[in-house]
């Protein structure tokens, strides 16, 4: 079994696997938001990458899951109106703030 700091290792590799990919700065985009407003929904995110990037939700919903299953840095909380909000994990918080370089 992995110790913590061997799978914060594995999710650092991962994460800058992922971002590595990132042509466009959507996916910086998106964990920026993140790390600035902590807790959104897919239509959220839709909202606020649209004034900078041509998005669309099934994009960046499946942007979020990748995030949160593959890298697994999101938490999924399922609010009382049924939607969905993801928030970063706390204990990757300052790994992201790290690799994105927030400004």
């Amino acid at each position: 079994m992995r110790t913590p700091s061997e799978i914060k290792r594995v999710v650092e590799a991962r994460l800058q696997s992922y971002l590595s990919r990132d042509r466009t700065g959507i996916r910086r985009e998106v964990l920026r938001l993140f790390i600035r407003i902590k807790s959104l929904t897919i239509a959220e995110l839709v909202a606020e990458l649209q004034s900078q990037f041509a998005v669309t939700f099934h994009a960046i919903a499946s942007m979020v899951g990748i995030i949160a299953s593959r890298i697994g840095i999101l938490h999924a909380i399922r609010g009382a109106d049924g939607l969905n909000k993801y928030e970063l994990k706390e204990k990757y918080f300052d790994i992201v703030v790290r690799i994105i370089g927030v400004n």
